[in-house]
């Protein structure tokens, strides 16, 4: 090879696949949740080497168990191996890579070179994917790290859909980019401020979201002085971004020539997870399958993401450099339509009835929607509730309570029962 030349490959990369849907999974039941509802793949992370140290995260044991489920529906499973290391971490990484391996997981995240370097010599097999914390935001970037044996990277945030086109054009690597979810205030999230306040080390998994704090503005010698920034006099949240939603431009973000659309969210709720992978599952296939519904079906996919828990949403740096509307200044509150009360365990044909775990305090007479899988939605009044000792109930009120519901239609198992906000 001549001096540089993978600098300038000759790019070969056809879209021949489905972009693939790619779901976060913080414990197993969200990892159940996002397949079931639609993933093709999900990334977790382990007990350490990754950047959510209290997102729930998986034992061995566990992601064992989420392998097994996902390979056995065909679904594929990523593993976050991508803090940014200091010596005493390292000790510790070839042998949890080499129990990754043996776990036949299909990718590892990384964003620190050392690991990587690491990771080629220790399992040299296993397709080694590049995390956005690594700051790809060119194709010399994305190349090089290519040259070095990365299958996939993962694009910066700070990336707008004319550059991430023009990546692609040059390169032949698979590209990943995220698509819904939290924006972070820092630079693909690589912030300081989480360990200058609290000492909580965010680039090794312990962030505190301090970007989501009230802050006012202090001048130097007037200490106790609190100057408001913008008009709220209990102080702004200047740090605190809208989150992302590029549903409504997924054809153009399809069309640019990405492999794989990441949804942000190891931390957030299974509900979310159910709610945010079913609304893109059916806006990609709708795209393939019957693109002249996409428009028709836009107010639908909007309202369905607007029951789940959210901050404002914005594009991002998808169209340029967000403006001073890409921020929620007066509060760092989430928002959502409806509240999740409950998921189906199991559904008895013969009885009509279904067990239910419950998720929030609900009572008879209370208009639900059914929110499934893979059949259709449907809206029914809550009617008789028997409780586990066989006791009809008006109420039922205890967290994760087993009770057994009649329904009017047939339900599917990990169904989630969710009731408006009025």
């Amino acid at each position: 090879m001549k001096e540089m030349d993978w600098l300038f490959p000759k790019n070969s990369f056809k879209m021949n696949k489905k972009v693939e849907l790619l779901a976060p999974a913080g414990n197993l039941e969200k990892l159940k949740m996002a397949i079931l509802y639609g993933a093709d793949a999900v990334y977790l992370g382990g007990k350490k080497f990754g950047l959510r140290s209290y997102g729930g995260n998986f034992s061995i044991q566990e992601m064992q168990a989420g392998v097994e489920f996902a390979h056995s529906r065909g679904k594929k499973v990523y593993v976050t191996v991508n803090i940014f290391a200091h010596n005493d971490d390292l000790d510790d990484l070839p042998d949890y890579l080499r129990s990754l391996e043996q776990l036949t997981v299909d990718g590892i995240l990384i964003s620190d070179p050392g690991i990587f370097a690491i990771a080629r010599q220790t399992i040299p097999n296993v397709p080694l994917h590049i995390s956005t914390q690594a700051n790809s935001t060119n194709w010399a970037a994305v190349n090089a790290w290519a040259s070095m044996g990365a299958q996939r990277v993962v694009l910066a945030r700070e990336l707008s859909l004319k550059e991430t086109k023009a990546i692609r054009n040059k390169t032949d690597v698979e590209l990943e980019m995220f698509v819904h979810g939290a924006m972070c205030i820092s630079y693909s999230g690589r912030c300081v401020m989480s360990n200058y306040m609290t000492g909580r080390d965010s680039n090794r998994g312990a962030c505190a979201q301090a970007c989501r704090w009230k802050y006012s503005l202090v001048e130097e010698k007037r200490p106790g002085e609190y100057y408001p920034i913008e008009e709220d006099s209990r102080g702004s949240y200047i740090f605190n971004s809208k989150d992302m939603c590029l549903l409504p431009y997924l054809d153009s973000v399809i069309e640019s020539g990405v492999n794989s659309l990441k949804i942000e969210g190891r931390m957030k709720s299974v509900y979310y997870v159910a709610g945010v992978v079913k609304a893109y599952r059916e806006a990609i296939d709708t795209y393939y399958q019957k693109p002249n519904l996409w428009h028709t079906l836009q107010e639908k996919w909007r309202s369905d993401l607007g029951k789940i828990s959210h901050r404002k949403y914005t594009t991002g740096f998808l169209f340029g450099t967000p403006g001073a509307d890409s921020h929620v200044y007066d509060t760092s509150a989430y928002t959502q339509t409806a509240d999740f009360v409950g998921v189906v365990l199991d559904y008895n044909s013969r009885t009509g009835f279904a067990t239910i775990e419950q998720r929030n305090n609900m009572k008879t007479g209370q208009q639900i929607e059914v929110f499934q899988p893979n059949m259709p939605s449907y809206y029914q009044q809550i009617g008789k509730m028997i409780d586990e000792d066989g006791e009809i109930i008006e109420t039922a009120p205890h967290p994760q309570q087993i009770i057994k519901m009649q329904m009017e239609h047939p339900v599917e198992p990990y169904s989630i029962l969710r009731r408006d906000i009025i």
